[in-house]
């Protein structure tokens, strides 16, 4: 039977008087609900989820980029990183699986727009007989272009480049200006707050010897402050190839305008032992104060994985890290003029830098190599493309090809790098409160960062003295990691404690990735004798495995099929926790520790390649690995 309308009306009035009487005042209210808010997520302030970007992206305004064939210019380079399709400079559509969060273009400061007047075969450009013989090589193509890169590339690395060719591309000079404002210009187009941040940046290119000691320099603000500058250079008398003169015009730099920038250190795995001194430095300045604390302010990030090469650790100085030996690159630096020996490797590797810092700060009182730890490409082809299946190459001429594979990325009488060589790596996460420029870059300043090979894997890591397994367990770790510790990056301080540090680690999956095998906590510390030690910890693993007697872990298995380009999560975990306590800790040592994640083993690029192409793989290529991620460390300082 169907009630008449007044009759939902009165009823609902009842219904409404009847609540009245239960609803309580404000004041009740406050008797009901007193102390912190039920939320755990109100009242906190810290970031919710890693931010993911490419700290080292280079367009064709790059000498070696255009040399190279890369036609791409910024424009294209944001949006593709903003998750829109191009057409690369090979001619071929491209996209990335997924948008990045943020970029920095960071094109060579040296020559920068050089190479579009030079294929141009502008009159400045020919008047040279350098110029010439570039420009002839260029036109001709193929193996003659490439000679004619690599021709140039050697030739600025020994210096040897007609000054007065190098000055119309300088600080100072009209054309330079009128780059770096298309350069402000583009990040300032593309920058938008909360969906995608540009972040204005340049690479300081100081190549001595062959021996790569590059820096990015990225700016917070921006287009502002950054244009009342121009990009520093290597070129003297304005430039120079030492990093303290880079310390010097940051330091000018931030006193002109009021901004804020810092550098970003390479991967030193082509820097011939160069990249982190322990004695002194190239020029043969022996370390001081002022060169440790110069560093120490301007440099808080690593970059420890590129696609030349994984720079984390080396076999020899690691012998007993059983995942040391990963895509390491260590035949000589840049352009092979010189081999690599055994003794320059120290020099190079973060893990051994971050143990030789400990050892500076005893002796200086300031540690130059206190790094947080990220990834990026270094790609030259204006795409930040380092997923394996969708892996664009170091330079257009490594783009997908049949013949990628066997075109070597340099080859001398000292050694190669072969095209099989190359690493579909890496991306870099920044735990950000908020998509902006000022926001990610002082995530940046305070090393609340970590790197991958290229998957996004989230990462949790956090040092303090008293976390529980309740507090991982609570499946809201971050609240508690922020109130009773420190993120990655951070400081620990002893002062009132006891016992050993605990550490809170935990990792979720890429959600369209590879599942986890383990979680490792990597120790390096400087004994009483000042002797530094190092050993890696295997914290949390997936199904069920159990160490032998010896404590080694054993492999998580490997469901890669290399025919067919494919592979299962029917091994591993989707993610991996725990709350672990240093079994081997002395208050009077100086420490750091990071948190090292890996993947189930995955196919490479190569095997797509193959499978693609139908191709076979060259002999000595790796076709399966173990991808990961590494955190910035965590010191501890007595």
């Amino acid at each position: 039977m169907r009630l008449r309308p007044i009759t939902f009306v009165a009823a609902w009035l009842c219904a409404s008087a009847a609540s009245a009487q239960i609803v309580p005042s404000a004041e009740s209210l406050s008797e009901l609900y007193p102390g912190k808010a039920y939320s755990p997520y109100a009242q906190h302030k810290f970031p919710s989820r890693p931010l993911w970007g490419d700290t080292h992206l280079h367009t064709g305004l790059s000498v070696d980029a255009g040399l190279f064939g890369a036609r791409l210019g910024l424009e294209e380079a944001y949006r593709f990183a903003r998750g829109e399709e191009v057409m690369a400079s090979s001619g071929q559509p491209v996209k990335l699986g997924r948008p990045l969060d943020w970029l920095v273009i960071a094109d060579h400061s040296d020559g920068m727009g050089m190479v579009f007047d030079l294929i141009d075969g502008a009159p400045n450009v020919l008047e040279f007989e350098e110029g010439r013989r570039w420009h002839e090589g260029i036109q001709a193509g193929g193996e003659a272009a490439a000679a004619a890169a690599l021709d140039l590339i050697t030739t600025f690395s020994q210096g040897k480049v007609p000054q007065e060719l190098l000055m119309q591309y300088s600080p100072g000079a009209p054309k330079y200006r009128s780059i770096w404002d298309d350069v402000i210009k583009a990040a300032e187009t593309f920058n938008e707050p909360g969906r995608f941040t540009a972040l204005i940046g340049f690479e300081w290119t100081s190549l001595v010897r062959g021996n790569n000691l590059h820096r990015n320099v990225i700016f917070r603000d921006g287009g502002a402050v950054a244009s009342q500058v121009v990009p520093y250079t290597t070129q003297a008398p304005i430039g120079s190839t030492d990093p303290l003169k880079l310390y010097e015009w940051l330091e000018n730099f931030e006193a002109k305008t009021g901004g804020s920038a810092l550098a970003l250190a390479h991967n030193g795995n082509l820097s011939n032992g160069l990249m982190f001194p322990v004695d002194k430095q190239y020029t043969g300045r022996k370390l001081d104060q002022a060169y440790v604390e110069a560093r120490a302010k301007w440099e808080p990030m690593y970059e420890v994985t590129q696609i030349k090469g994984d720079g984390e650790a080396h076999p020899l100085l690691s012998p007993d890290d059983a995942f040391a030996d990963y895509e390491t690159w260590d035949a000589g630096n840049l352009d092979l003029s010189e081999a690599k020996t055994d003794d320059m490797l120290a020099g190079e590797y973060a893990r051994e830098a971050l143990k030789n810092g400990l050892v500076l700060e005893k002796k200086l009182g300031t540690n130059p190599y206190k790094f947080g730890m990220v990834g990026s490409t270094d790609s030259h082809t204006a795409l930040a493309a380092v997923e394996e299946e969708n892996f664009f190459g170091k330079a257009t001429n490594a783009e997908p090809s049949p013949k990628r594979m066997q075109h070597p990325f340099t080859r001398t009488e000292n050694g190669a790098f072969e095209g099989y060589e190359l690493v579909a790596s890496g991306y870099a996460a920044v735990w950000a409160e908020e998509n902006t420029r000022a926001s990610i870059w002082d995530a940046m300043a305070r090393k609340e960062v970590y790197g991958t090979t290229g998957p996004r894997m989230m990462v949790r890591f956090f040092g303090g003295w008293n976390y529980t397994d309740q507090d991982l367990n609570s499946r809201q770790p971050a609240v508690l990691g922020y109130e009773k510790g420190v993120p990655m990056g951070g400081e620990l301080r002893q002062v009132g404690r006891t016992g050993s540090p605990t550490f809170m680690v935990y990792s979720l999956r890429d959600p369209i990735g590879a599942n986890l095998d383990r979680i490792q906590i990597v120790k390096g510390w400087l004994d009483k004798n000042g002797k530094t030690h190092e050993k890696v910890y295997d914290v949390a693993w997936s199904d069920n495995r159990q160490p032998d007697e010896n404590g080694d872990l054993p492999p998580v298995g490997n469901t890669v099929d290399v025919a067919n380009a494919n592979w299962t999560n029917t091994i591993g975990a989707s993610e991996l926790g725990v709350v672990w306590t240093d079994p081997d800790f002395d208050p009077d040592q100086s420490a750091f520790y990071y948190a090292r994640v890996l993947e189930i083993p995955t196919p490479r690029w190569v095997v797509y390649d193959a499978f693609r192409f139908g191709i076979e793989i060259p002999e000595g290529a790796e076709t399966i690995h173990q991808e990961r991620a590494y955190t910035s460390p965590i010191w501890y300082t007595p």
